[in-house]
Formats: C-alpha cells, sequence, structure tokens
C-alpha cells in the first residue's frame, strides 16, 4: 500500500527505474504539466448526464450506489469527488475474470489503491466546471489514526479496517465483504480529501479499470495526438506520430506509458491531461450524446463499472448541465511543495500544504488567480502576532506559517482575551494587510489610526481556526461560491480545456 509506483491505473512495474528530476525548471515544467487530473474518472458524471437524460427509468434500477456522503451542502454549488479506482472488480464487488484482466493488459495487484483523484467543483450558477487533480502521492493526514501516508492508500485503509471487523462479526460471503470494506474505504477516502481541501465533499463517483475500457469503446474512441511514435513493451503502448483515435486496451496503455519518454513520468502526466480533454470533449459532443448505439453501449459499462453515492440525483444533475460546453471545463492542479518528498516510511512521496491548498481552491473558485500576488508594501511591513484565544502556542504556530512564506514578523506573545480575530493596519498600508489575512485563512482587515510605519497588527481571537492552529484545534471547513462571486476562474497559458487536442510526447 506504500509502494513507490506512480503509474495510473494499476500499472504495477516497481522494478523498473522512474524518471528523475529535481531541477527548479524541472519542477516548474511537472507543475505545469500537472495542471490538468492525471487520469479520467471526471468524465464519467458526463457520460451520466447524456445517457441518463434520455434513457433514466431503464438504467435507474442497475446503478451501484454507496452510502458515502452527507449530501450536498448549503452553498449551492455541487463538489464531487472523482476516483479512478486500481481494483480488479465490478461494481457489484465480484472478480473480473482472467481473460478479462488479460485485455486489460494487468494482473492481480492484491490492494485497492486510488490512481486517480479528482475533485470537480461545479458553482452555483452550472456555469463552468473546475477539475482538481490531488495527485496519488500527495502526503497527507489520514483520519482515525492511520496518521501520515500518501492518499492513495486512505481507501485501502479503510476498506482493509472494515473486512477485519465485518470477518469478525462472521460475515463470509466474498461479495459482500468486498461491498461492505469498499464503502468504509470510500467514506474514510472522501474524510481525507475534505481534510486536505478544506471542501464539504458533496457527492462521490467512482470508476474502475473495466469501467475505463469499457466507457472508451462506447463512446467510440477518443482522438489523441503525439508529437512521436512510441513503442513500450511495458505498457503495451504502440503508436505512430500523428492524430488517432484510440479507445480499450488502446487507450489505458496510452495514459499508463512512462518508460520511453524523453521526460518520462512528466510527459506520462502531460499524456494523461491530453487523453482526459479528448474524452471530455467526444462526451459532451451532440454526436455522441444523441446518438442511441453509443448511448446503449454505456448502459452496461455504468452498471458493471460505476459506483455513486446514494444522494446523487442524476437525472435533475444532467439538467443542470445541459449547457455546459467543452470550453468551460477545465483542468487545474493542486499546489505541491516537493514532488520527490522523502517520507520516513513510504518512500518518496508528494509533499503538499493543506493550507495552501485550501486557499488555492478558494481562490479559483472565486474566480480569482491562484496565487494571490505579493505586494510591494509587504517588505517594507512588520507583522505583530497577538494570541488573544488563550490557547498555549498559537502565536508562534502562527509565526511559523508567516515565515513560511516570506512574511516579515515582528513581536510575538500573549495579549488579552478577544473573541474576533482580525487584522490590523497602518491606514494605506491595506494590500499588504489583506496579504497577510489572506494566508491566515481571510481575516477580516481594518485600519487603525494608533499603528504607524507600516505596522501590521495580527489578533487571534477565539474564533481563529487558520493555518498553525491544525494541530491545536479542528478548523473549519472553507464556504465556497457565496453569491458576490460567480466570475469564471481565469485561465493560464498552459491551462487545457475539453475543447481541444494537444499534440504531446
Amino acid at each position: 500500500m506504500t509502494g513507490g509506483d506512480r503509474s495510473g491505473f494499476g500499472h504495477d512495474d516497481r522494478t523498473m527505474p522512474i524518471a528523475r528530476v529535481r531541477s527548479a525548471p524541472a519542477r516548474r515544467r511537472w507543475w505545469a504539466g500537472a495542471r490538468v487530473a492525471v487520469a479520467l474518472a471526471s468524465t464519467v458524471v458526463f457520460v451520466f448526464s447524456g445517457y441518463l437524460w434520455s434513457t433514466f427509468g431503464r438504467l435507474q434500477g442497475g446503478l451501484s450506489t454507496s452510502d458515502v456522503t452527507s449530501g450536498a451542502g448549503q452553498d449551492g454549488a455541487v463538489d464531487i469527488l472523482l476516483v479512478g479506482l486500481d481494483g480488479r472488480t465490478d461494481a457489484q464487488g465480484n472478480a473480473l475474470p482472467e481473460e478479462m484482466l488479460r485485455e486489460l493488459r494487468t494482473g492481480d495487484s492484491g490492494s485497492s489503491l486510488t490512481d486517480t483523484l479528482i475533485l470537480l467543483h461545479i458553482p452555483q450558477d452550472r456555469s463552468r466546471a473546475v477539475a482538481y487533480s490531488l495527485p496519488r502521492d500527495s502526503y497527507v493526514s489520514i483520519p482515525d489514526g492511520h496518521g501520515e501516508h500518501k492518499i492513495n492508500s486512505a481507501y485501502g485503509r479503510g476498506k482493509a479496517d472494515a473486512r477485519t471487523a465485518l470477518q469478525a462479526e462472521g460475515v463470509t460471503d466474498p461479495a459482500e465483504l468486498e461491498r461492505r470494506s469498499n464503502d468504509a474505504g470510500r467514506k474514510l477516502l472522501v474524510r481525507t480529501v475534505e481534510q486536505l481541501t478544506g471542501v464539504n465533499v458533496d457527492h462521490y463517483a467512482e470508476v474502475n479499470l473495466l469501467g475505463f475500457y469499457q466507457l472508451t469503446q462506447a463512446i467510440g474512441g477518443v482522438e489523441v495526438c503525439l508529437n512521436n511514435a512510441v513503442d513500450d513493451p511495458f505498457s503495451g503502448a504502440h503508436f505512430p506520430a500523428g492524430h488517432q483515435t484510440i479507445s480499450g486496451g488502446d487507450a489505458l496503455a496510452f495514459v499508463r506509458q512512462r518508460h520511453g519518454l524523453p521526460r518520462g513520468d512528466l510527459d506520462r502526466v502531460q499524456r494523461q491531461q491530453a487523453f482526459m480533454a479528448g474524452l471530455a470533449r467526444s462526451v459532451l459532443s451532440t454526436g455522441t450524446l444523441a446518438n442511441p448505439a453509443k448511448l446503449n453501449g454505456m448502459f452496461d459499462s455504468v452498471q458493471q463499472a460505476v459506483v455513486l453515492d446514494q444522494g446523487l440525483d442524476v437525472l435533475s444533475f444532467a439538467g443542470q448541465l445541459q449547457g455546459l460546453a467543452g470550453g468551460n471545463i477545465s483542468f487545474d492542479t493542486i499546489p505541491v511543495e516537493d514532488p520527490e518528498y522523502d517520507t520516513p516510511h513510504d518512500g518518496m512521496a508528494v509533499k503538499v500544504n493543506p493550507r495552501k491548498v485550501q486557499l488555492m481552491i478558494q481562490r479559483v473558485n472565486e474566480g480569482l488567480p491562484a496565487e494571490p500576488p505579493r505586494p510591494g508594501g509587504l517588505d517594507t511591513s512588520v507583522v505583530d502576532v497577538h494570541n488573544g484565544a488563550g490557547v498555549t502556542g498559537l502565536a508562534s504556530r502562527v509565526q511559523d506559517e508567516l515565515d513560511s512564506e516570506g512574511i516579515p514578523v515582528g513581536n510575538v506573545g500573549n495579549s488579552a482575551g478577544t473573541a474576533t480575530s482580525r487584522v490590523l493596519f497602518t491606514p494605506g498600508n491595506d494590500e499588504a494587510a489583506r496579504f497577510v489575512a489572506e494566508h491566515l485563512g481571510g481575516l477580516p482587515i481594518e485600519a487603525d489610526p494608533s499603528l504607524s510605519g507600516g505596522r501590521i497588527s495580527v489578533v487571534l481571537g477565539h474564533d481563529y481556526h487558520g493555518p498553525g492552529a491544525q494541530h491545536l484545534a479542528a478548523g473549519p471547513r472553507l464556504q465556497l461560491d457565496g453569491p458576490a462571486r460567480q466570475a469564471p476562474a481565469p485561465q493560464g497559458e498552459n491551462t487545457i480545456t475539453a475543447d481541444g487536442i494537444p499534440c504531446v510526447n
């Protein structure tokens, strides 16, 4: 569960060397390459939208559902966790036959790893969608006392614990054990993602190897473009250069290849980005959604290989997304601090900072740049931190957080108790104060005439749950998409949408 395999959808070649890129420019390329979700589960919801709109009654009785989430939140937006599971069973818990595993060009991994994790955000006005990729090797805290591990192991850890408990209760039927322990794994995964992102997960959708294989065939394949021909025996990727349409086992090989590529894993990530854009484009096209043969071909794929949470009203959801076009679906990734972080027990992982992840998601969902611009006045400011929360060590922890952002800190200490946290600033220094306040969870700011010389005063009250408080008290989940902001998220030059077919290595 803690091995170093980073290949998509269960390709296991741990004995082969992994491309290592350590230079700063290469890491920047890695971050740019990771701007698109690293695999394909996010298209599942859109497949449902077209298919269920025309044949909902026929499919309703056959869907596999799981009691995973608590339902939609109160902000009007929809946040869906989309999961690509490295599983060798169908949605009902039945093992896939050997001939199907051979067709998938894979074997029995003996584990339940989530190779793809995407948080799909659709704002209240349903005008766009943003898919955030959560790297499968992100090193995070897993609830229920599991400690820090790679996020892709959360599902398997929850499943293993539940399976042991169920067997102790006398449950022996293999399919029932699989279904019920999978439900427990899903719940732990959802809670892990919520803890990392600060977002309440409204709904859950899961697709496994079989589903990926069948869905790509059902829609008639996906158009991709390669800069050069490839011939890789490890993944089974054998493709000419140029534009081509692929599906089934070829599609799996396309997104899994990493050996023989100029930049190794970096090119593999970009390959998956291009495929995902093409898949979403195919699913959203009128030709697919209006083609009865293709829609009927999706029927068995959905039933055999897809799991939804019980609270997702897919018919209503499909109606809300009827106007969504490919160009309004964009892809991003959570910020990464170190793509080659050497963990104490799990080997190499991806180091992430939960607070930075939460800040980035909040800003992009509100139509702002992912990173707040650093104001010029900040370098001539001094930030004092006053702990009025009555929590020992809080001011020092907040100082550490500010230091990590390069924010100059002055006096740090305790002060009289106060209920409300805020950032006070020298009149005229509001931009620097706002930058500090945003990095502390969006605290309110106000000018204080008693301050001068660019001084900024952070007052921590009993309500403070921002950075530095995570290990002292549980922080609230972010409330996204209030009525004030519904602007589209800005797209950078490297952003890929479902509106085109980029050529890749």
